[in-house]
């Protein structure tokens, strides 16, 4: 996965591609074989939703630019796969999912993991709620991800962010979006670019699609 796929797609960040072969995918994957959870494609999981391919999130990873010690928001917790690759970055993770089963089963599995110590993802701390909205108690966040798409960039989330840090987030209609970086260089100014066409789940909530 690591050479064929996100090397020669340009990942280029040691430390990513480093965690992405230390994370076993198929424990995020359950009912898939080995073989096919390293498949460059989005697999299903519960609740209608998928795990990104692999190289979506190793470039989403990347282009936040996690330091160890950051504290990043992740919106849309999934199977805990994007969770657990951050937290073996060092960050420390706050991750919000909608649908309280799926989270479940990512605390289920990050806690196996972190059963094996040198994979270092204990720092993981899951919550049920709305996404879209942020997690405000604990702003300014160091990097925000996003793993679903919205319609447009919450403004919560511009807002939530830390003066130099990251907000990525797929943005467009819901047939296909963005990735979108969004970088705060000063308390009142934002910059932003995109990476290019992706295609998400949508991001439901108050600052996403309806229900």
């Amino acid at each position: 996965m690591v050479t064929g796929q996100l090397e020669r797609r340009g990942i280029r960040d040691r430390k990513v591609l480093d965690a992405m072969a230390a994370i076993p995918r198929e424990t995020f994957v359950p009912g898939v074989p080995t073989s096919l959870a390293y498949d460059d494609r989005a697999l299903p999981i519960d609740a209608g939703q998928t795990i990104s391919q692999p190289y979506m999130v190793a470039r989403m990873t990347e282009l936040l630019e996690v330091q160890p010690g950051d504290r990043i928001l992740e919106v849309g917790t999934g199977s805990g796969y994007q969770a657990a690759v951050l937290a073996w970055l060092g960050a420390r993770v706050t991750s919000i999912e909608r649908h309280q089963a799926l989270s479940d089963e990512a605390r289920e599995r990050l806690a196996q993991l972190a059963k094996v110590a040198w994979l270092g993802v204990e720092a993981v701390d899951l919550r049920v709620g709305d996404g879209s909205l942020g997690e405000p108690e604990g702003a300014p966040w160091d990097g925000i991800v996003v793993t679903a798409a919205g319609p447009s960039i919450p403004d919560a989330l511009r807002e939530q962010l830390a003066v130099g840090a990251r907000l990525v987030i797929p943005v467009g209609p819901r047939e296909r979006q963005e990735l979108i970086v969004v970088e705060r260089r000063s308390a009142a100014d934002w910059t932003e670019w995109s990476d290019g066409a992706v295609v998400f789940v949508p991001l439901v909530g108050e600052a996403g699609w309806p229900p």
